[in-house]
């Protein structure tokens, strides 16, 4: 028989992205200020949580990869417009490009360009789900950048989104490397050697200056914490706090939701490059409280 050759980049993306929607939905329980004291003492909220957009979006990323072995840009449009659920938390622009996807066969190319007067959005959505492709790419950093600039085309075409996305499957390879991920500072530094010029960039350049912080208020101060919901606002603070938090998912959950801001989708990023790397599956506890993933992907 022959062997599937993508049985273990299938197992490291499915990793990674139950470590995401893990940080999605625990992260969403959070998101706003009633529930911050129950945060600042680590009380984990009642019930099952569900995730939300980052975590169905991150789906049709892994899914695209099982069938096609790569991004192919028209099936993952396909996917995200297919699995679209409005109560998921979208955007307004996305909720509409989907819908207009779906329903009247309208063009993705166009539809992502037209995004806020044809500047493409610089959102931090494309970011939010790439983790998984980099796990997808272990120990191959470069592909990854190169594979999560083609994803986020399908939705995000202003430069702060693509080079936010191409960060966080980056930092998501290097995560997943069998050699291991070096040093948090090596880990950022190699990120940011592989993107161009954008506030992404200069944000993460930061972020390496900032790795010996331990003020998570402050650090969220400089680089931000999603609380503007565009990649330059998101990205650099989940990078600082994933690479401080390699090999300790509940560490490095805790650390991110304490900054406030878009919760669920920092916490979607660093749960979904944490849970990529070795040591960094999350506490099996808190995995039977989350959301299943859905019936519609493979593998799961």
């Amino acid at each position: 028989m022959t062997a599937d050759p993508h049985d273990l980049p299938r197992r490291r993306a499915l990793s990674s992205l139950r470590g995401l929607a893990l940080g999605d939905a625990l992260g969403s329980q959070f998101f706003v200020p009633a529930h911050y004291p129950a945060l600042q003492g680590r009380t984990l909220p009642p019930g099952t949580w569900q995730w939300t957009d980052d975590t169905e979006m991150a789906c049709s990323v892994v899914a695209v990869l099982d069938s096609h072995g790569t991004i192919d840009q028209d099936a993952l449009a396909a996917s995200f417009a297919a699995h679209h659920d409005f109560d998921r938390g979208y955007g307004p622009g996305v909720n509409r490009m989907l819908r207009l996807i779906r329903q009247e066969g309208a063009d993705w190319r166009t539809l992502a360009a037209e995004m806020f007067n044809g500047q493409g959005s610089w959102g931090n959505g494309a970011a939010m789900r790439v983790a998984p492709l980099g796990a997808w790419y272990a120990g191959e950093p470069e592909k990854a950048a190169e594979q999560a600039e083609l994803s986020a085309y399908t939705t995000h075409q202003h430069r702060e989104a693509v080079v936010g996305a191409m960060a966080v499957a980056a930092a998501a390879a290097l995560a997943a490397d069998p050699a291991g991920p070096g040093a948090p500072a090596d880990l950022v530094t190699r990120v940011v050697a592989l993107l161009p010029r954008s506030a992404v960039h200069a944000g993460l350049r930061r972020a390496v200056d900032m790795l010996d912080y331990d003020d998570v208020a402050t650090v969220a101060a400089v680089l931000g914490n999603g609380r503007r919901t565009s990649a330059h606002d998101t990205v650099p603070f989940a990078l600082w706090s994933a690479a401080r938090g390699l090999g300790d998912y509940e560490g490095a959950f805790w650390t991110t939701a304490r900054a406030g801001g878009d919760v669920d989708t920092t916490c979607a990023i660093v749960g979904g490059i944490i849970a990529a790397g070795a040591g960094g599956e999350p506490p099996r506890a808190w995995q039977e409280r989350c959301e299943p993933l859905p019936e519609w992907l493979p593998g799961r």
